[in-house]
């Protein structure tokens, strides 16, 4: 008897360090840091198989076979949705649609550090980060240089940056998307990267409803929104 309650002590301890260990955030966002152990090719190693597994049906009806040569991505702000598209024959298509899982701020652009908002302008994927605290993200190129320059007019600084493309489902001014739906995107990106993939972040599809918003704060909303409405034609 006294070795059965041992045991069952030592377990009840036990199960609650690993409780502990795994419910405590080890940084300020909720979510343990990764051992920083993976890199994109080993991401690469686990998930190729499966995304592909995943996106079969996706791919076919857009008439890919396997992994695009050159994607480019679309984001929505007021849809909540990230639109994901392959080129053909130098034209995008369309093969697939993630929405957001959470979502800060409001429609307009990003400003400044600790506004919460998500930037809104034309950019690029920088790098990829296979040991993120939100599962697997990637990083979009803001400030670019039309946020510098519209920043150095209105004489602001501190513009702040670290906008990723991620899992999981919270934010303060990124685009979350869950850990199966940035398992995809990683990967496709991944096959693809360093090679230019273009992000065109709106505060909502212009293709299908044209209002501009009126960004009290600034006075340059409309240059903004011009070239984005511009961008979007392609697609």
């Amino acid at each position: 008897m006294k070795l059965f309650l041992s045991i069952l002590f030592l377990s009840a301890v036990a199960g609650a360090a690993y409780f502990f260990t795994r419910s405590t955030p080890n940084n300020t966002d909720g979510y343990p840091q990764p051992n920083g152990r993976e890199t994109v090719q080993s991401i690469q190693s686990k998930f190729d198989s499966l995304v592909l597994f995943r996106l079969n049906e996706d791919l076919e009806k857009a008439g890919f076979s396997g992994f695009p040569e050159s994607i480019s991505i679309l984001i929505f702000k007021e849809e909540r949705k990230l639109e994901l598209y392959g080129q053909k024959n130098e034209h995008p298509i369309l093969i697939k649609t993630y929405p957001f899982t959470a979502f800060s701020g409001k429609l307009g652009p990003k400003l400044k550090e600790g506004d919460r908002q998500i930037p809104e302008g034309i950019y690029k994927i920088e790098y990829l980060n296979p040991n993120s605290s939100y599962h697997l993200s990637a990083k979009v190129n803001y400030p670019n240089e039309f946020d510098r320059q519209m920043a150095k007019n209105d004489g602001r600084t501190n513009l702040g940056g670290d906008i990723f493309i991620h899992g999981k489902n919270k934010t303060i001014g990124c685009v979350p998307l869950g850990d199966e739906a940035i398992e995809e995107v990683f990967v496709l990106i991944s096959h693809i990267h360093p090679s230019p993939i273009e992000v065109i972040i709106s505060p909502r599809d212009f293709r299908t409803n044209p209002t501009r918003p009126d960004i009290a704060k600034i006075s340059w909303e409309d240059t903004l929104y011009q070239r984005v409405a511009q961008a979007l034609t392609a697609y």
